[in-house]
């Protein structure tokens, strides 16, 4: 097992050449590794400066040979506390929970609780179970072509190469026959993911557990993964138990880049654009509590040719019903007690408009739970005897993710039921 060093940052924090983070140095081998990284064309996790890095809104795990860069969310002064690392590791493990990327509950084995360190030590810990289930369940066999010399006739005898090779060995027959085993496509993307956990983990609970499997699953022969290679993956009743560790699978597989120079700093990126988690963690909040229609769209503006353009807001509350219909916007940044930008409120006039809604409102992460009622100005040929809602709701953010849920589900059902903020 390679033995790894580990440090930590937030969003949008900056790293540079011979700085201390923790007990790690960023020597040039790191720095030259993101710099190669990040190629010609860029990546969107962070941007290159002089002699270092500025990380962007994107939140995860990047492991870079053998070492391992945590990007924690923190919106500028929420938490500001000593424990802040371990306080937001914790927030993000729990949104990234929340959101039912995965579920943390082993499949077969309900009464383990997964304990993970890190967000790339939940990925893996949670693979290795899913692996570790289907073993002990029995993998699935399925039926399959196969061509090749055999000792005893069976299937179809294929005459030209039967001659070619078995001129001599008569003994044989080359035949195409059908066979019943499991080498199929979902064990050989699980072999080669197993494979590359081998390589790169760095957790020493886990490597044992990856050997132990590496040993008792059936070795694949290796082929290239790409996007294609799971768009054709269809799951029955024999195969569903498949598809959660089938799923973890192509997050690994995708989104490993080996380091064909050096062949030693390769890089593992499983990171989340902050604004997009958010955004789902609100509205996975709000699911079981409102008639919740995550992204539906509407169209607003046709070119000459015929081509259209849509809208899509975050959040609409009861989209059906238009007498208490709510659009909800989230953004990741915390106003410290600022008005939202000018762009931010005139989309959520349009909201407004095109959706017929009775509020709209801004939702932010904040330090404490702070819903503020604002109007719109009627313009000058209105009419309308009620002005257009637009709220600005500061959710404070909590290290305990269900008392966060309910807290969100409470302030937005406050604000539907006009009760909040003046």
């Amino acid at each position: 097992m390679q033995t790894g060093k580990k440090f930590s940052v937030f969003e949008h924090q900056t790293i540079t050449l011979h700085q201390t983070i923790g007990d790690v140095m960023i020597d040039e081998d790191l720095l030259q590794a993101l710099q190669n990284y990040y190629g010609a064309n860029g990546v969107p996790y962070y941007s290159l400066i002089y002699k270092g890095v500025r990380f962007n809104e994107y939140v995860g795990v990047l492991q870079v040979g053998t070492t391992t860069i945590e990007v924690l969310p923190k919106a500028d002064k929420i938490l500001s506390n000593t424990s802040d690392v371990q306080t937001w590791r914790g927030i993000l493990l729990g949104m990234v929970k929340a959101i039912g990327t995965f579920d943390v509950q082993s499949t077969g084995e309900s009464n383990l609780r997964i304990h993970p360190n890190s967000l790339l030590h939940l990925y893996f810990e949670l693979f290795v179970k899913e692996v570790e289930y289907l073993i002990h369940a029995g993998l699935v066999k399925k039926y399959r072509k196969k061509e090749g010399n055999v000792t005893s006739l069976k299937g179809n005898l294929l005459f030209s190469k039967h001659i070619q090779q078995n001129l001599i060995h008569q003994e044989r027959f080359y035949v195409r026959h059908t066979t019943y085993d499991t080498e199929h496509l979902l064990h050989s993307i699980l072999y080669k993911t197993l494979q590359l956990l081998h390589r790169i983990n760095t957790f020493s609970s886990l490597q044992s557990r990856i050997g132990s499997l590496l040993l008792s699953f059936p070795e694949m022969q290796d082929f290239r993964v790409t996007d294609a290679t799971f768009d054709h993956i269809t799951y029955n009743h024999k195969t569903q138990s498949y598809q959660r560790a089938i799923d973890i699978a192509k997050l690994l597989l995708l989104n490993y880049h080996p380091d064909v120079v050096k062949g030693r700093n390769n890089v593992l990126a499983l990171m989340f654009d902050m604004n997009v988690l958010w955004e789902k963690f609100v509205a996975v909040s709000l699911r079981k509590a409102f008639n919740t229609t995550e992204q539906p769209s509407k169209y607003f503006w046709k070119h000459a040719n015929g081509s259209r353009v849509q809208m899509r807001p975050d959040i609409v509350l009861n989209i059906d019903d238009n007498e208490h219909c709510i659009v909800l916007d989230t953004k990741w940044k915390n106003l410290n007690g600022y008005n939202p930008s000018p762009e931010d409120l005139r989309q959520m006039f349009v909201y407004h408009e095109y959706f017929g809604a009775k509020r709209v409102a801004l939702l932010y992460p904040g330090a404490m739970n702070t819903p503020v009622k604002g109007t719109f100005y009627p313009s000058i040929s209105s009419t309308e005897q009620n002005p257009r809602e637009c709220g600005i709701l500061s959710i404070a953010v909590q290290s305990n993710i269900k008392e966060w849920q309910t807290a969100i589900c409470s302030i937005c059902k406050n604000w539907m039921e006009g009760s909040l903020g003046v």
